[in-house]
């Protein structure tokens, strides 16, 4: 009868829809965010192993052609085809390997990076010309071509660790004076272009991060490069141009740490100060109260023998 009369009650069936709803919505919200969660870790680009790879700057499959005074600041190398032309006007800062045994290893280390950059993802599609766009770390994708017509700034939000890569069915073409901009700790080291064809960058600009190309790579007139251009079957073409193989920076934190350590060495300091004192302390108390002792006892047996004395008078 209670239960009956409970269920029959105004007002429980609102409260059992609420309940309901309630239970609905809170599942709903628990999922959308643990999909958020799942789908934010898996788009996080991975830094791609270059192997002995990471030491050039230029590294070639058929050939590698120079034209006016160009610096690379890194190594050099082509193979199967071994032929370097116009090296009276190239500055090789490295070694120029040519197509000796390192460069061989190399070459094959190639290989594996590109192949690692391929598969990267899930990706985020890029539907049209870079320029203007600002990036966070992820990877980004083409099916076909991809353009930079102007300025593209990749923002790494504080983190120098953030990866940036980006995936080209087909071909890379950067305009005249373009450039990719770098801020909030984003780095040449950490961005990578995996080009299913050919890149060519436009005269006077100025890019970031290791092209990793199927087929051949054209560096035009006065193009600044803080990356490499590494090309596993074509040829590397280079006009007055500076190539500069990247470094990632050391992490700010690790400076940090050093004042810390040393605090703490100043805190042991100060315990082994109080250590000392309390052992002084001891010291003078101990002597102090066998002094007192010995008076006491001493006083004591003077005392007996007058007290006998007297009475024996008497």
């Amino acid at each position: 009868m209670t239960l009956s009369s409970f269920e029959h009650r105004p007002g429980t069936k609102r409260f059992r829809s609420r309940v309901t709803w309630g239970t609905t919505l809170f599942a709903l919200f628990v999922l959308g965010l643990l999909l958020t969660l799942v789908s934010g870790a898996a788009a996080a680009a991975t830094s791609v192993p270059l192997g002995t790879a990471d030491s050039f700057a230029v590294l070639a499959g058929s050939g590698i052609t120079n034209t006016g005074p160009t610096t690379v600041n890194g190594d050099l190398g082509t193979y199967p085809t071994t032929t370097v032309t116009g090296t009276g006007s190239l500055t090789v800062t490295g070694s120029n390997h040519a197509g000796d045994a390192v460069t061989q290893s190399a070459k094959n280390d190639l290989v594996s990076a590109y192949n690692t950059a391929a598969g990267e993802g899930p990706t985020s599609p890029i539907v049209a010309d870079l320029a203007g766009q600002t990036l966070t770390s992820g990877v980004y994708n083409s099916a076909s071509s991809i353009g930079l017509t102007g300025a593209l700034t990749l923002d790494a939000g504080g983190n120098p660790n953030a990866v940036f890569v980006f995936q080209a069915g087909s071909t890379l073409t950067t305009g005249s004076a373009s450039q990719v901009n770098l801020i909030n700790g984003a780095q040449s080291c950490n961005v990578f272009w995996q080009i299913g064809s050919s890149a060519t960058l436009g005269t006077g600009s100025t890019f970031r991060g290791t092209i990793l190309a199927l087929t051949s790579i054209t560096v035009t007139t006065g193009v600044t490069i803080d990356g490499r251009v590494l090309a596993r079957n074509g040829a590397v073409t280079l006009d007055t141009d500076t190539i500069t193989k990247p470094t990632c920076a050391a992490p700010a934190a690790t400076t940090a740490t050093t004042p810390a350590t040393t605090t703490a060495a100043t805190t042991t300091t100060a315990a082994a100060t109080t250590t000392t004192a309390t052992t002084t302390a001891k010291t003078p108390a101990t002597p102090k109260k066998k002094a007192t002792t010995t008076k006491r006892v001493s006083h004591a047996k003077r005392a007996r023998p007058s007290s006998l004395h007297v009475g024996f008078t008497g």
